[in-house]
């Protein structure tokens, strides 16, 4: 029996790694704009932060839709080629010669 990976980008992921990588990409001040709860507004912390997402439902789905988003915005960040390099497309054009 083979295991297949699973299609989930939640899966393996705690809430604490979450909430952490929405930190360092957005800051507290960003978070609390996207997502309006008080946690994230009023003295945020981790601790406290993960404490009301564990607790109440909504909140964490908003959170880890953002996370999940994120995640889609990095993925296109990383697949264009930088806009400064010269050879940037030397693959793509290279390739696509042969």
């Amino acid at each position: 029996m083979t295991s297949q990976p699973s299609k989930d980008p939640l899966h393996g992921i705690t809430l604490e790694a979450l909430l952490t990588t929405l930190v360092e990409r957005y800051g507290w001040a960003a978070l609390a704009k996207q997502v309006n709860i008080n946690c994230f507004k009023s003295d945020p912390s981790i601790k406290s932060s993960l404490k009301f997402l564990r607790r109440t439902p909504w909140a964490r789905k908003e959170v880890e839709a953002l996370y999940i988003d994120s995640l889609d915005d990095l993925q296109n960040a990383s697949d264009s080629a930088p806009a400064d390099n010269p050879w940037a497309n030397w693959q793509n054009k290279n390739s696509s010669e042969s």
